[in-house]
């Protein structure tokens, strides 16, 4: 499988190839993490990635230890180019 990429930060290389949205939701299918991310212009995408790409975003976030992502900023692509 072919997973999607999310970034908590901006990333400093080809800025242009990435998608900027809020996260709406964070949910686990077939043992993958799917986040729900609202672009800053369009519908809402499901970005599929794995658990450890779940801790390490979550993990850059500004969060406390019991607050959800949900809401936050991030920095995303769709496998296969960008989308939002």
């Amino acid at each position: 499988m072919t997973h999607d990429r999310i970034h908590a930060r901006e990333p400093a290389h080809h800025r242009d190839r990435w998608s900027v949205g809020t996260v709406e939701a964070v949910t686990e299918r077939d043992g993958h993490c799917v986040v729900t991310v609202a672009p800053e212009n369009g519908d809402p995408v499901e970005l599929v990635v794995t658990m450890a790409v779940r801790d390490l975003f979550v993990g850059r976030l500004d969060l406390g230890p019991d607050d959800s992502p949900v809401g936050e900023r991030v920095w995303f692509r769709k496998h296969g180019g960008r989308d939002g």
